[in-house]
């Protein structure tokens, strides 16, 4: 079963959880495991595409960007549709404000809240949902 970890974070704003999930993701790659990156839009995978390649001088993501049926072996891939095709990832970084309804084809998903009112009541909403279901959850506080 999918074991799910939620990341609060101590200050807010959309770079600062991008920029979290950047150390996640380089963090999890660098113990070898795949990596599926979901967002919103197109528009926001790009914008994340560009923050992988310069939010650390020192490291390197290999990634790409995975349009609507397309396949790839990239160890990293970003989308934003509704059902992408499986890729065999291991871990999905989940930087939409809803639980994507593929998300029991990974080993791990990784959720983060941001220090707003929003965000947290989105956040809510999705721990509810994965505890209603009997998912394997674990909180991270982390100071950003």
């Amino acid at each position: 079963m999918t074991k799910i970890d939620f990341y609060i974070l101590s200050s807010s704003g959309t770079q600062s959880k991008e920029t979290m999930a950047c150390k996640l993701i380089d963090k999890v790659y660098n113990l070898k495991h795949r990596i599926y990156v979901h967002t919103v839009s197109a528009q926001n995978a790009k914008r994340f595409d560009d923050l992988l390649w310069t939010f650390h001088q020192d490291s390197f993501l290999p990634h790409e960007i995975c349009e609507p049926g397309q396949q790839t072996k990239a160890a990293i891939v970003i989308g934003y549709h509704s059902d992408p095709a499986p890729t065999g990832d291991e871990v999905m970084v989940n930087l939409s404000p809803t639980v994507p309804l593929f998300f029991g084809q990974f080993e791990r998903v990784a959720e983060f809240v941001e220090a707003n009112d929003i965000a947290r009541q989105e956040g809510r909403h999705r721990f509810k949902f994965y505890k209603d279901r009997g998912y394997d959850l674990s909180t991270h506080e982390l100071n950003n």
